[in-house]
């Protein structure tokens, strides 16, 4: 939906990319984020997409080769199962609610991020304003098989990770929560 690009745009900036990072895209669908990710990493930087529709996948990988990124891994398996190639310094999860809800998927991810590994997660969520929740509900019915969680989404996250900085937009109907894990002692 080209309603929510300048979201994308502005969850990509709360990672800080640098230059040699990898970065996981969890659940990457269709490959709409991998152009902005690849952006700031260089040659050296990586981009590890995650979904598990095959159909998102090929689609993903058509606009890989389409482009010719060499430096994007796509892998088509459950969050939770993933076999990820290798530790990743950030992790974006952009409108993957379904995602976000189950511990073993956030533990997977977590499990394979760095030490001081930067963390954003933006989607829709439940507005103070009752008219504006017709509108997360009827884009929710598109992308997400629960609605376990929608008045914050990004709690089970920060259960794991601690304190985020949320930010809510678009009449609080969209949030883009962001934060780090602990450097290790």
């Amino acid at each position: 939906m080209a309603l929510f690009e300048p979201i994308r745009r502005m969850a990509i900036s709360r990672l800080a990319l640098k230059r040699g990072d990898v970065v996981l895209d969890v659940g990457c669908g269709t490959g709409l984020s991998l152009a902005l990710l690849r952006q700031g990493l260089g040659a050296k930087g990586r981009v590890i997409g995650i979904d598990q529709s095959p159909e998102m996948i090929e689609k993903a990988r058509a606009r890989v080769m389409q482009n010719d990124w060499r430096n994007v891994v796509l892998l088509c398996s459950p969050v939770e199962t993933a076999e990820i190639p290798r530790p990743a310094d950030a992790a974006l999860f952009h409108f993957t609610h379904d995602v976000l809800r189950r511990s073993d998927a956030l533990a997977n991810v977590l499990h394979h991020l760095k030490p001081g590994a930067r963390v954003v997660a933006s989607g829709l969520k439940w507005s103070w304003a009752i008219p504006a929740n017709l509108f997360v509900w009827s884009a929710a019915l598109h992308s997400v098989t629960t609605l376990e969680g929608l008045d914050k989404p990004w709690s089970r996250l920060a259960e794991r990770i601690g304190p985020l900085n949320v930010e809510t937009l678009l009449l609080d109907t969209v949030y883009i929560a962001s934060g780090q894990l602990a450097d290790q002692a």
